[in-house]
Formats: structure tokens, sequence, C-alpha cells
């Protein structure tokens, strides 16, 4: 069967290529994926595979039964929607939709979700059960497609017994893939705080409350709940990106804003942490005479994969790729919407490496450049079918 699956894999490697030079030149935002939707229904229509469409507003859920016995249910999952990024790559298949761009890989999630389809269609008479196919909106985007796709019922009639999404990692070689069993991504939740003072004039500070100070006193003392309260056995990190305060060189404004994320493995201090956020924000801006609002936007719960479920996938890609090309992955405190299946049903989150440094293909994730090697279909393809097939 692995001899099989690798000839299959080899024999609709070009049209997988075309799928994703597809999905990457017509990108479309979360919950937006009209277009990418209706391509997938096409090859599904095609293939003559039912499906059910608009769950959360883009999702597919499809389904290949096998034609001998057997009645356990297995899921494979793949993401929809690409970022608001301006690409600048050059190659022939650039994305058309401006401000938008497949960052992510999820045009290589999408394309090997489909050759594992076509493959397992192909070889349906060799097993029993059933693959449920999950094309899902909208990763990027709280609250994530997957909370709303379990919402509208994609875990049942009947529950899966394992679920199976694999995702790009640039840091890996193309052709090998990794796997780490327990904790694998961080919960994440989004930070929004505004400073309030009273603005004025630069030159004048003692007749103001300076916003800017204030916020910047704020994001220091926050950066100390990771150094000093978090226990050092859970991984923890507090990080701003956006700092705004509409001011000019001699006008201290109103107000500042600052925009940020926690991200932690564990729910008891999530909550904690929270609260820290909250007395310090609250408590230095009413110490220098302003006020702080604080909102947190609760977001993903951390990835874990099943231990025996995710041991067993490591196996069986050992079987199918060799020793070699299989490695252990470490914790990463980034952060993925598949959290949703794996805290309900056993789940599998695994890598599947892009990178080509001779074809430059090195950069990382949500960069404008990224790209992946189009070689990694057949693996993604091809492995992501033989986990299903052995598992059922």
């Amino acid at each position: 069967m692995k001899e099989k699956i690798e000839t299959l894999a080899q024999q609709i490697h070009q049209k997988l290529i075309d799928y994703r030079r597809h999905f990457h030149k017509n990108p479309e935002l979360s919950l937006k994926e009209f277009k990418t939707a209706d391509f997938i229904k096409a090859l599904l229509d095609e293939w003559g595979i039912t499906y059910t469409s608009e769950v959360a507003v883009t999702g597919i859920i499809a389904h290949i039964k096998g034609e001998k016995e057997g009645n356990k249910t297995i899921a494979l999952r793949a993401d929809m929607d690409a970022l608001p990024i301006i690409e600048e790559n050059t190659h022939s298949f650039i994305s058309q939709n401006q401000g938008v761009m497949h960052a992510c890989g999820h045009d290589v999630h999408m394309a090997s979700l489909l050759g594992a389809t076509w493959i397992l269609n192909q070889l349906r008479s060799e097993f029993g059960g059933t693959i449920r196919l999950i094309f899902q909106p909208s990763e990027e985007q709280y609250p994530g497609g997957a909370f709303l796709m379990i919402k509208e019922g994609v875990l049942e009639n009947p529950t899966p017994k394992a679920i199976f999404g694999q995702h790009v990692l640039p840091d890996l070689l193309v052709g090998m893939v990794g796997f780490k069993p327990g904790k694998y991504m961080a919960s994440t939740d989004e930070i929004y705080l505004t400073v309030k003072g009273r603005g004025g004039h630069a030159a004048q500070p003692e007749k103001n409350i300076d916003p800017i100070v204030i916020a910047s006193q704020i994001i220091v003392a926050l950066q100390q709940i990771v150094s000093r309260n978090t226990p050092p056995s859970i991984p923890c990190v507090i990080s701003f990106g956006k700092f705004i305060a509409n001011g000019r060189t001699n006008i201290i404004p109103d107000e500042a804003k600052i925009e940020g994320t926690i991200r932690t493995f564990s729910e008891p201090w999530r909550a904690e942490a929270h609260e820290l956020i909250k007395r310090t924000a609250e408590g230095i801006a009413t110490a220098l005479g302003g006020e702080c609002e604080v909102f947190i936007d609760k977001g993903y719960p951390y990835v874990v994969n099943d231990e025996s479920l995710t041991i067993r996938a490591k196996q069986l890609a050992i079987e199918y790729l060799g020793a070699e090309k299989v490695v252990d992955l470490e914790e990463r405190m980034t952060a993925e919407d598949f959290a949703y299946y794996s805290q309900i049903i056993p789940g599998c989150f695994y890598r599947l490496g892009v990178r080509n440094e001779e074809k430059g293909m090195t950069y990382g994730l949500h960069n404008s450049r990224f790209d992946a090697d189009e070689e990694s279909l057949k693996v993604g393809a091809g492995l992501m079918a033989w986990l299903a097939y052995k598992q059922l």
C-alpha cells in the first residue's frame, strides 16, 4: 500500500502544483474564501465525492467511504484563508488580490489535502470506514474557523476517532516532517490597552498627564510578569507590536494605544496572567495620574497532540519516508486554532518541510517573501493519505 500511495502522489503531483498556484494567485481573507471554496467544490464534484458546503460561512466537509467493512471515522483538516500582506515575490503566480497573500502556507495545506483526497478516493476499495475531509475557513482570525465549524457539528455524526492536520515549516528542509507529542503550540490572547492622560504643549509637561510616559512604563512593567511571576516550568511570552500616540514633536497627546499578545501553555496561569496584566496596567496609570482601559481578547487554547496517536503517526511517517526524514519538534509559542479540535478528540498536528536554500525559499511564515518548495506537495499529500489509511 505504501508503494501505491507513493505512486499516486507522484501521479497527481503536477496537478497539486497547479492547485497550489491557483490558490496562491487568488488568496482570500478569513470568512471570505468564497472563490477558494468554489474551486475545491468543483474538484470534489469532478471526483464524485459528497460534501456539505457553507459550513461556518465558507467551510466544506467532505467524506470518502471505504468499501470494506468498518465504521471508524478519521478526519483530515486544511485551512483556507490568507493574510493581509502585500506580496513581494516575483514568481509567475504572485497574488492577484492586492494586499492579500498566502504567507502562511495555507495554499500548500489545501493542495496537499486535495491530493490526499484524490489518493484515498482511488483506494477506497482498500479500506473500511470513512475519511472526513475538513476544508476550514478563518484560521488566522478570531474566533477561528475551527471553533465555528465545531459549533456547526464538524466533529459529530459520528465523532471521528482522530484528526490530523499539517502545517508548513520553513525551518525544515523540503522532504522532511516533524512531530511533537503532548503540548506543542501556545494559547494566544490579544492585549489592547488605551492609556488616557491630558495632552498639551510638550514644553510644559508639568501641566499635562503624559500618556506616552505612562504607556512606556506599563510596557516595561508587564515584561516582569514573565520574568518575575510566571512559574519557571510554564513557557510564557508577552510581546507588544503596536504603540500609537498621535502627538507631534511639541504636542503631548491625550491618549496612547498599545496592542500586544500573551502566549502560554497553562490555563490556570493564563487566567492569572490576565488579572496581573489588568491590575498592573491600571495601577501604574492611576499612580501617575492617568487611567488605562484594558481589554484582553481571549483567543485559541494551546495545541495538545495526543501522545499515543502522535507517537504512532511518527512511526508511520518513518515507515513512509525513512527515519532520516522525520524529526522531533520543540514546543512553539506560535498558535493554531487546530487546538479546538485536539481538545475534543485525539489530534495530531505535525509539520511539513518546505525549505530550499538553493531556490531562496528561506523566508519565515507571515513574511511578504515567504515561499514553499512545491516538491513538498508529494510528501504533504502522500503522508496524509498514508496516515489516514493506516489509522483506519
